[in-house]
């Protein structure tokens, strides 16, 4: 299926590796405008590799401020909420701290980017696709990851509710649920034959999947094929 995203700018927070990354390249290669905006200092320079008229902005989701202003540059018609992190532990053993950080930036970080790139939207009274990643682990309690667990749950409750209220004024919020991406955030496991024997168990492929895969799903979520798919069912 060929998507033409053509002039549209889109906005991607963590998008400098892995499935924004992947996400990235999919939307500009389909013509989109595309941002990044991501922590890494190096922002702007892996931006300049994708097609077209990419730019980089280096920010982090838990600054409101700058979200904002990275927005208000070129005002995006798609936005992919990507941005997040893992840290494992047993929950005896974990900390407050790491489960602060984990929510500060998966759950209460998407919950800025949303917000602010949906204000905008409606200020301007154009209709917009907004994606969020968030995982199988939104449903399963896989363990030493309960911090990570409880903040992709939380993004299926944030897309549900601004769904609903979103929808009315043309505004199209989505997730995709990855299972076992191969990322850098999860190249560990990769590397562990023994993980991956148990993990691959109960997939039909037998394999985890590529960030394309993911990007190809994101792509058409924020296109008009979805858009019209919806009106014919």
């Amino acid at each position: 299926m060929n998507l033409d995203f053509t002039g549209r700018p889109a906005f991607i927070t963590g998008g400098t590796n892995g499935i924004g990354f992947a996400c990235a390249t999919q939307l500009a290669r389909s013509g989109a405008r595309v941002t990044l905006f991501d922590r890494e200092p190096n922002t702007a320079e892996i931006a300049a590799t994708l097609p077209g008229s990419a730019r980089g902005i280096t920010g982090d989701v838990r600054d409101s401020a700058a979200i904002q202003a990275a927005l208000a540059t070129d005002p995006p018609a798609v936005v992919v909420i990507n941005a997040g992190t893992v840290i494992p532990s047993p929950f005896l053993q974990s900390r407050e701290e790491d489960w602060l950080r984990t929510l500060e930036i998966n759950l209460t970080g998407a919950w800025r980017t949303l917000h602010a790139a949906a204000t905008l939207m409606v200020e301007r009274r154009m209709p917009g696709a907004i994606v969020v990643t968030a995982s199988t682990n939104s449903f399963d309690g896989e363990a030493d990851l309960t911090a990570y667990n409880a903040s992709k749950s939380g993004l299926l409750g944030l897309i549900r509710t601004t769904a609903n209220e979103l929808g009315p004024h043309g505004i199209r919020v989505n997730a995709v649920c990855p299972g076992l991406i191969r990322t850098r955030l999860t190249e560990t496991h990769f590397s562990n034959p023994s993980i991956l024997m148990d993990y691959f168990r109960d997939i039909p492929l037998g394999r985890g999947g590529d960030p394309t895969e993911v990007a190809g799903a994101v792509a058409f979520l924020a296109s008009d094929a979805a858009l019209h798919r919806a009106r014919r069912t």
